[in-house]
Protein backbone atom coordinates (compact mmCIF):
# COMPACT_ATOMS: atom_id res chain seq x y z
CA UNK A 1 0.00 0.00 0.00
CA UNK A 2 1.21 3.45 -1.32
CA UNK A 3 0.65 5.94 1.07
CA UNK A 4 1.71 10.07 0.79
CA UNK A 5 1.37 12.36 3.36
CA UNK A 6 0.91 15.93 2.78
CA UNK A 7 0.20 19.04 3.80
CA UNK A 8 -1.49 22.78 2.26
CA UNK A 9 1.62 24.34 4.17
CA UNK A 10 4.67 23.73 6.09
CA UNK A 11 4.96 23.46 9.98
CA UNK A 12 1.72 21.54 10.50
CA UNK A 13 3.32 18.40 11.54
CA UNK A 14 3.39 15.94 7.77
CA UNK A 15 6.97 15.01 9.39
CA UNK A 16 5.84 14.26 12.28
CA UNK A 17 3.49 12.11 11.24
CA UNK A 18 4.98 10.63 8.68
CA UNK A 19 8.17 9.29 10.67
CA UNK A 20 5.65 8.15 13.28
CA UNK A 21 3.92 5.78 11.06
CA UNK A 22 7.34 4.23 9.44
CA UNK A 23 8.66 3.85 13.23
CA UNK A 24 5.78 2.13 14.45
CA UNK A 25 4.86 -0.17 11.55
CA UNK A 26 6.68 -3.68 10.44
CA UNK A 27 8.59 -3.59 7.11
CA UNK A 28 7.97 -0.41 5.59
CA UNK A 29 9.53 2.23 2.92
CA UNK A 30 10.04 5.64 3.70
CA UNK A 31 10.65 8.48 0.76
CA UNK A 32 11.34 11.87 1.97
CA UNK A 33 10.00 13.52 -1.21
CA UNK A 34 9.84 16.63 0.48
CA UNK A 35 13.27 16.98 -1.68
CA UNK A 36 14.07 21.10 -1.15
CA UNK A 37 14.66 20.47 2.87
CA UNK A 38 14.44 16.80 3.75
CA UNK A 39 14.12 16.00 7.62
CA UNK A 40 12.61 12.55 8.05
CA UNK A 41 16.09 11.22 8.98
CA UNK A 42 16.65 13.37 11.80
CA UNK A 43 13.95 11.20 13.62
CA UNK A 44 14.24 7.84 11.71
CA UNK A 45 17.88 8.25 12.28
CA UNK A 46 18.86 5.80 9.93
CA UNK A 47 22.29 4.14 8.48
CA UNK A 48 22.96 5.72 5.42
CA UNK A 49 24.95 3.02 3.27
CA UNK A 50 24.70 4.85 -0.27
CA UNK A 51 24.75 8.26 -1.63
CA UNK A 52 23.90 8.79 -5.31
CA UNK A 53 24.41 12.24 -7.51
CA UNK A 54 20.98 12.88 -9.67
CA UNK A 55 21.11 14.69 -12.96
CA UNK A 56 19.13 15.90 -15.58
CA UNK A 57 20.05 15.95 -19.04
CA UNK A 58 20.87 19.40 -20.35
CA UNK A 59 22.07 20.31 -23.75
CA UNK A 60 25.19 20.49 -25.45
CA UNK A 61 25.68 22.65 -28.56
CA UNK A 62 28.05 21.54 -31.45
CA UNK A 63 29.23 24.87 -32.44
CA UNK A 64 30.90 23.16 -35.70
CA UNK A 65 27.43 22.32 -36.72
CA UNK A 66 25.19 25.10 -34.80
CA UNK A 67 23.76 27.59 -37.66
CA UNK A 68 22.42 29.56 -34.95
CA UNK A 69 18.55 29.32 -36.66
CA UNK A 70 16.79 29.82 -33.26
CA UNK A 71 15.17 26.36 -33.56
CA UNK A 72 15.63 25.13 -30.43
CA UNK A 73 15.26 28.65 -28.68
CA UNK A 74 11.61 28.35 -30.42
CA UNK A 75 10.91 24.95 -28.99
CA UNK A 76 12.37 25.53 -25.12
CA UNK A 77 8.88 26.00 -23.26
CA UNK A 78 11.46 27.06 -20.59
CA UNK A 79 13.56 29.38 -22.02
CA UNK A 80 16.34 27.87 -21.11
CA UNK A 81 17.63 28.42 -24.31
CA UNK A 82 18.57 31.63 -26.11
CA UNK A 83 20.15 31.88 -29.16
CA UNK A 84 22.11 35.00 -30.53
CA UNK A 85 23.70 36.27 -34.00
CA UNK A 86 26.43 34.01 -33.26
CA UNK A 87 26.07 32.44 -29.30
CA UNK A 88 24.14 30.11 -28.29
CA UNK A 89 23.88 30.19 -23.80
CA UNK A 90 21.92 27.18 -22.02
CA UNK A 91 20.73 28.22 -18.97
CA UNK A 92 20.79 24.73 -16.59
CA UNK A 93 18.84 26.07 -14.40
CA UNK A 94 15.66 26.48 -16.10
CA UNK A 95 16.29 23.05 -18.40
CA UNK A 96 13.61 20.56 -17.68
CA UNK A 97 15.80 18.05 -19.54
CA UNK A 98 13.23 17.28 -22.03
CA UNK A 99 15.08 16.88 -25.14
CA UNK A 100 12.55 18.99 -27.48
CA UNK A 101 15.26 21.21 -28.46
CA UNK A 102 17.43 18.40 -29.54
CA UNK A 103 14.39 16.82 -31.41
CA UNK A 104 14.00 20.26 -32.98
CA UNK A 105 17.42 20.96 -33.99
CA UNK A 106 17.93 20.72 -38.19
CA UNK A 107 21.27 20.34 -37.83
CA UNK A 108 21.58 17.68 -35.57
CA UNK A 109 23.70 19.79 -33.51
CA UNK A 110 22.46 19.37 -30.29
CA UNK A 111 23.88 16.46 -27.76
CA UNK A 112 23.31 16.08 -23.65
CA UNK A 113 25.74 15.65 -21.06
CA UNK A 114 24.33 15.51 -17.37
CA UNK A 115 24.28 18.19 -14.66
CA UNK A 116 23.66 17.47 -11.50
CA UNK A 117 21.14 18.61 -9.48
CA UNK A 118 20.63 16.63 -6.16
CA UNK A 119 21.41 13.62 -4.53
CA UNK A 120 20.09 10.03 -3.40
CA UNK A 121 20.55 8.62 0.17
CA UNK A 122 19.49 4.89 0.97
CA UNK A 123 19.60 3.50 4.13
CA UNK A 124 18.28 1.53 6.66
CA UNK A 125 17.08 1.32 10.34
CA UNK A 126 15.80 -2.02 11.37
CA UNK A 127 13.02 -2.74 9.24
CA UNK A 128 12.37 0.82 7.77
CA UNK A 129 13.78 1.06 4.27
CA UNK A 130 15.05 4.77 3.78
CA UNK A 131 15.29 7.08 0.88
CA UNK A 132 16.23 10.11 0.96
CA UNK A 133 16.05 12.91 -2.26
CA UNK A 134 18.07 16.18 -1.87
CA UNK A 135 17.86 19.04 -4.16
CA UNK A 136 21.42 21.26 -4.48
CA UNK A 137 21.29 24.59 -3.61
CA UNK A 138 20.09 26.84 -5.91
CA UNK A 139 18.67 24.45 -7.96
CA UNK A 140 14.35 24.86 -8.92
CA UNK A 141 13.27 21.83 -10.07
CA UNK A 142 12.21 19.42 -7.60
CA UNK A 143 9.99 17.25 -9.90
CA UNK A 144 12.52 15.60 -11.72
CA UNK A 145 13.72 14.59 -8.48
CA UNK A 146 10.41 13.24 -7.20
CA UNK A 147 9.88 11.63 -9.90
CA UNK A 148 12.81 9.80 -10.07
CA UNK A 149 12.62 8.32 -6.68
CA UNK A 150 8.82 7.25 -6.98
CA UNK A 151 9.85 5.34 -10.55
CA UNK A 152 13.04 3.62 -9.08
CA UNK A 153 12.31 3.10 -5.11
CA UNK A 154 8.58 3.47 -4.73
CA UNK A 155 6.96 0.76 -7.50
CA UNK A 156 7.78 -1.92 -5.28
CA UNK A 157 5.26 -4.37 -3.29
CA UNK A 158 4.79 -3.78 0.59
CA UNK A 159 3.53 -0.97 2.69
CA UNK A 160 5.73 2.92 1.29
CA UNK A 161 5.49 5.72 2.95
CA UNK A 162 5.91 9.01 1.23
CA UNK A 163 6.52 12.19 3.01
CA UNK A 164 5.34 14.70 0.26
CA UNK A 165 6.47 18.36 0.11
CA UNK A 166 4.45 21.46 1.56
CA UNK A 167 2.28 22.89 -0.59
CA UNK A 168 0.12 22.25 -3.22
CA UNK A 169 2.15 23.14 -6.36
CA UNK A 170 3.44 20.63 -8.98
CA UNK A 171 5.98 18.97 -6.45
CA UNK A 172 2.86 17.88 -4.08
CA UNK A 173 1.11 16.67 -7.06
CA UNK A 174 3.83 14.44 -8.65
CA UNK A 175 4.56 13.11 -5.07
CA UNK A 176 0.59 12.45 -4.41
CA UNK A 177 0.24 10.33 -7.91
CA UNK A 178 -0.30 7.14 -8.31
CA UNK A 179 -0.71 6.55 -4.86
CA UNK A 180 -3.72 4.28 -2.92
CA UNK A 181 -4.17 7.12 -0.37
CA UNK A 182 -2.79 10.69 0.42
CA UNK A 183 -3.25 11.75 4.30
CA UNK A 184 -3.97 15.55 4.82
CA UNK A 185 -2.65 16.75 7.73
CA UNK A 186 -3.95 19.91 9.26
CA UNK A 187 -4.53 22.50 12.07
CA UNK A 188 -7.16 24.03 12.92
CA UNK A 189 -6.46 27.89 12.48
CA UNK A 190 -8.00 29.88 9.29
CA UNK A 191 -4.41 29.38 7.58
CA UNK A 192 -4.88 26.07 8.04
CA UNK A 193 -8.61 25.45 6.61
CA UNK A 194 -7.10 27.72 3.55
CA UNK A 195 -4.64 25.80 2.79
CA UNK A 196 -6.93 22.26 3.41
CA UNK A 197 -9.19 23.43 1.73
CA UNK A 198 -7.16 23.79 -1.53
CA UNK A 199 -5.62 20.97 -1.41
CA UNK A 200 -8.58 18.53 -1.03
CA UNK A 201 -9.58 20.08 -4.36
CA UNK A 202 -6.26 18.69 -5.78
CA UNK A 203 -7.26 15.25 -4.61
CA UNK A 204 -10.79 14.99 -5.39
CA UNK A 205 -9.47 16.47 -8.94
CA UNK A 206 -6.93 13.12 -9.45
CA UNK A 207 -9.65 10.97 -7.99
CA UNK A 208 -7.26 9.78 -4.78
CA UNK A 209 -8.72 8.41 -1.49
CA UNK A 210 -7.89 10.58 1.23
CA UNK A 211 -8.58 11.20 4.79
CA UNK A 212 -7.64 14.49 7.01
CA UNK A 213 -5.34 13.99 10.39
CA UNK A 214 -5.88 17.37 12.73
CA UNK A 215 -2.50 17.90 14.76
CA UNK A 216 -2.52 20.37 16.95
CA UNK A 217 -6.03 19.78 17.41
CA UNK A 218 -6.82 21.75 20.49
CA UNK A 219 -5.27 24.84 19.85
CA UNK A 220 -7.38 26.44 17.09
CA UNK A 221 -11.43 26.73 17.24
CA UNK A 222 -14.05 24.89 17.65
CA UNK A 223 -15.73 26.75 14.42
CA UNK A 224 -12.48 25.74 12.10
CA UNK A 225 -12.53 22.47 13.34
CA UNK A 226 -16.24 21.81 12.03
CA UNK A 227 -15.41 23.04 8.67
CA UNK A 228 -12.64 20.63 8.78
CA UNK A 229 -14.60 18.17 9.33
CA UNK A 230 -17.60 19.41 6.63
CA UNK A 231 -15.22 19.09 3.55
CA UNK A 232 -16.08 15.53 3.07
CA UNK A 233 -13.23 13.86 3.72
CA UNK A 234 -12.59 11.36 7.00
CA UNK A 235 -11.38 12.68 10.17
CA UNK A 236 -9.00 9.80 10.79
CA UNK A 237 -6.75 11.44 13.64
CA UNK A 238 -6.91 14.18 16.10
CA UNK A 239 -3.38 15.42 17.83
CA UNK A 240 -3.71 17.07 20.63
CA UNK A 241 -1.29 20.67 21.09
CA UNK A 242 1.58 19.44 23.47
CA UNK A 243 4.36 21.20 24.99
CA UNK A 244 6.49 17.47 25.62
CA UNK A 245 5.51 16.54 21.61
CA UNK A 246 7.27 19.94 20.73
CA UNK A 247 10.04 20.09 22.91
CA UNK A 248 10.68 16.12 21.70
CA UNK A 249 10.33 17.64 17.90
CA UNK A 250 13.26 20.23 18.54
CA UNK A 251 15.60 18.00 19.69
CA UNK A 252 14.81 15.23 17.18
CA UNK A 253 12.77 12.83 19.33
CA UNK A 254 9.31 11.21 17.02
CA UNK A 255 5.77 11.82 18.64
CA UNK A 256 6.33 7.89 19.10
CA UNK A 257 9.00 7.98 21.94
CA UNK A 258 7.52 11.22 23.23
CA UNK A 259 4.57 9.32 23.70
CA UNK A 260 4.81 5.38 23.60
CA UNK A 261 0.48 4.94 23.43
CA UNK A 262 0.73 6.64 20.03
CA UNK A 263 2.24 3.90 18.31
CA UNK A 264 -0.75 1.44 18.93
CA UNK A 265 -2.77 4.87 17.14
CA UNK A 266 -0.78 4.83 14.44
CA UNK A 267 -0.98 1.01 13.90
CA UNK A 268 -4.81 1.62 14.10
CA UNK A 269 -4.81 4.73 11.45
CA UNK A 270 -2.31 2.45 9.19
CA UNK A 271 -5.40 -0.35 9.49
CA UNK A 272 -8.37 1.83 9.10
CA UNK A 273 -6.18 3.29 5.78
CA UNK A 274 -6.25 0.08 4.46
CA UNK A 275 -10.13 -0.87 5.23
CA UNK A 276 -10.56 2.38 3.12
CA UNK A 277 -8.14 1.33 0.10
Amino acid sequence: MKVAIGSGKGGTGKTLLSTSLALSLEYVRYLDLDVEEPNGHIFIKPDIREKIPFSIPVPEIDFNRCTYCGECAKACEFGAIFVGTNTVNVFEKLCHGCASCKLACPENAISERPYVVGEISIGRRDKIEYIMGYLKLTEALSTPLIRYIKKEYGMVSGDIIMDAPPGTSCPFVQSISDTDFVILITEPTPFGLSDLEISVEIVRDMKLKAGIVINRADLGSEEVKEKIKGLGLPVLLEIPFSKDIAVGYSKGIPLVDVLPEYREKMKKLWERIREMV
